[in-house]
């Protein structure tokens, strides 16, 4: 890098009665259903998704959701390839329950991938139909499909598929300044 083509920037020294202030966080801008979907749209351009092994154990995958703030981890291979989504609901929910009880095995034995939902059972809008929408079609294919979440995905070039954005029906409900944009959803990706 050669410093003749960059210039330092000039600095200010403020005066002893000025005062310095943060500004107040926000999380998520506020938008309204008229907004365009991808205001609401987690971009994993920009934000990385947070990913869990399928073989590691869900008392991890629970650990990385209250670690990271999130009720979704996608669930990934060696290779990074997104082989199923784990939820939540699929670790605290009846699935342990019903594994420890066929398998006879220990909460604490039970795996990422024997309670995720498998890759080809999810549904994924296209990135294309995102940059057409509203946060209002968002809702209503998450109140359609009845599901807490929605993966986004592009195609990229040899025509495979990528994971380009997660909507949340939460997230949502914090952009749009109310206290559940959908409290008839009632499953997440199973």
């Amino acid at each position: 890098m050669e410093s003749q083509f960059y210039r330092a920037m000039p600095q200010l020294r403020l005066k002893s009665e000025d005062a310095y202030y943060l500004p107040n966080l926000t999380i998520a801008p506020l938008v309204s259903a008229n907004s365009p979907a991808v205001e609401v749209m987690t971009d994993l351009h920009r934000i990385a998704a947070v990913t869990i092994a399928f073989d590691a154990l869900i008392d991890d995958a629970n650990q990385q959701m209250i670690s990271h703030g999130v009720r979704t981890l996608i669930v990934v291979d060696d290779d990074r390839h997104v082989i199923g989504i784990v939820t939540s609901t699929d670790i605290l929910g009846e699935k342990p329950m019903q594994i420890t009880h066929e398998r006879r095995i220990h909460h604490v034995e039970i795996l990422v991938h024997d309670v995720m939902t498998p890759a080809n059972r999810l549904e994924v809008i296209d990135l294309q139909a995102v940059l057409n929408a509203r946060v209002g079609d968002v809702l209503e294919t998450l109140k359609h499909s009845r599901r807490q979440h929605a993966l986004v995905v592009s195609q990229a070039t040899g025509g495979k598929h990528v994971v380009r954005g997660i909507f949340s029906a939460t997230q949502i409900a914090r952009q749009l300044n109310v206290a559940s944009s959908q409290p008839e959803i009632e499953h997440n990706f199973c």
